[in-house]
């Protein structure tokens, strides 16, 4: 993320027509990847929790576009301190419909709604980990106090030109820290709270449609274009090298992903296929902008096999992460975030010093400084968040209304008419529609 850094107003440029149309159709992108993350979630629970896969990731885009209008953006990127912004933006006043972003041609207003599709989409992540068993009612409060008291914060850390992460030189293109490595941890945080899901290692819990998978992994991967090449805010050489390598690292996790899967347990999946593509993408969002395509094909292959491997270590310590949020997104975050330090060439990239470039170990451990940072910050936080919600309300629906399925008892809905398949069945086999007590005409194909 190409954040905001004082300039003279002599070097202050003029308006980019051109950046601002690209930064508008990013930001656009950006918010079609919820409904994709809400496709590829809700196609990997069971068909009792299908809708509220959905509602989870949909409630996101109501709840924390009136957070980040009131305070968010404001918290965020405000002139503050090292951890926290100001004042003056509260309610999105004081920003002037011709005024810019600082050192970018783009409106004030263009930046303020781009950076709100990464607000929205960082809460929704964490409700993969949390399928099948959390009150939609416990949901909405957590993801509200949680926006409040670690994402608009550690976006300020991380993007903010007087971020204290920023200013100490760690790198994060698009996303690495502030929106994988914490809503990874966050997932992590609220399933040590709530505990596992009745039936956990004993229950098939398997992926009830995954062409719905497949079609939300595509719509990711879609969207993820405006994610990575539009944190550099322009349209020019800098974001060109961002969406090659988003592209490049991408593939190359797929692949590194069916290579383990095939190793380890003989079989390329539909299911891998997606979960290593979207494991590349987010390696490669903290270091879009500071590798080279060679060095994402490197990135990519090597974050598939690991994070296939990382998504079974919840088998061995007992933590029921239900759809690979740790194993994809705090892994994935964790291996991008550091690969700076071993990939990056040089060339493109923001410092408070400047132009970045180069790894090297120094970046390296400018880059665990940053990792470590914000993982523990939003474990604990995260953790604490969900203690008080589950004293205060409950955080879990009950083992019967679980069994049952939360899209029935939450949403008074399910996700698909079995009913109706029944008696279109009965009526194909019968000629007669029993329930209705009438005979039903054949017809002749």
């Amino acid at each position: 993320m190409a954040p905001a850094i004082t300039t003279l107003a002599a070097d202050a440029p003029a308006l980019d027509t051109g950046s601002t149309a690209f930064m508008l159709l990013s930001a656009a992108l950006v918010m079609v990847m919820t409904p994709g993350l809400a496709f590829f979630y809700g196609g990997m629970v069971r068909v009792k929790s299908a809708l509220n896969m959905l509602m989870m990731s949909f409630i996101s885009l109501g709840i924390i576009t009136l957070l980040w209008t009131l305070y968010g953006f404001s918290l965020a990127f405000d002139s503050g301190n090292g951890f926290l912004g100001g004042g003056d933006w509260l309610g999105m006043r004081g920003i002037g419909i011709a005024e810019l972003w600082p050192n970018y041609g783009i409106p004030v207003y263009v930046f303020a709604v781009f950076q709100l599709m990464f607000a929205i989409i960082t809460p929704a992540l964490i409700s993969g980990a949390l399928a099948d068993r959390v009150k939609f009612t416990a949901w909405a409060v957590f993801i509200t106090l949680w926006a409040t008291v670690v994402y608009f914060p550690v976006a300020h850390w991380v993007w903010a030109g007087d971020g204290w992460l920023f200013k100490k030189g760690v790198i994060d293109f698009a996303g690495g820290t502030a929106v994988h490595i914490n809503a990874g941890a966050a997932a992590l945080g609220v399933i040590l709270v709530i505990g596992k899901r009745h039936g956990f290692k004993r229950d098939p819990m398997r992926p009830h449609n995954l062409p719905l998978v497949m079609l939300g992994a595509g719509l990711l991967w879609f969207g993820w274009f405006g994610f990575n090449a539009g944190s550099w805010l322009g349209s020019d050489g800098v974001a060109a090298v961002a969406f090659t390598n988003t592209q490049v690292a991408t593939a190359a996790a797929m692949i590194g992903w069916l290579i383990y899967e095939r190793l380890r347990h003989g079989s390329f999946t539909t299911l891998g296929a997606a979960s290593g593509a979207v494991s590349g993408l987010v390696a490669v969002t903290p270091a879009c902008g500071s590798i080279s395509p060679l060095g994402a094909i490197a990135l990519g292959l090597v974050t598939g096999a690991i994070c296939a491997a990382a998504v079974g270590l919840k088998y061995r310590f007992g933590y029921d992460d239900s759809l690979d949020v740790v194993g994809v997104h705090m892994v994935g975050g964790i291996v991008g975030s550091l690969s700076i330090g071993l990939l990056a060439t040089g060339g493109v990239g923001q410092t408070a010093k400047g132009v970045f470039y180069g790894g090297g170990w120094h970046q390296m451990g400018l880059q665990l400084i940053g990792v470590g940072s914000v993982l523990g910050y939003s474990l604990v936080c995260s953790v604490v968040l969900a203690k008080i919600i589950d004293v205060v309300m409950g955080f879990r629906v009950t083992e019967d209304e679980e069994i049952a399925g939360v899209d029935q008892v939450l949403h008074a809905e399910t996700a698909y008419d079995f009913a109706g398949v029944v008696g279109a069945a009965r009526t194909a086999l019968t000629g007669s529609d029993s329930e209705a007590g009438a005979p039903v005409k054949k017809v002749d194909a």
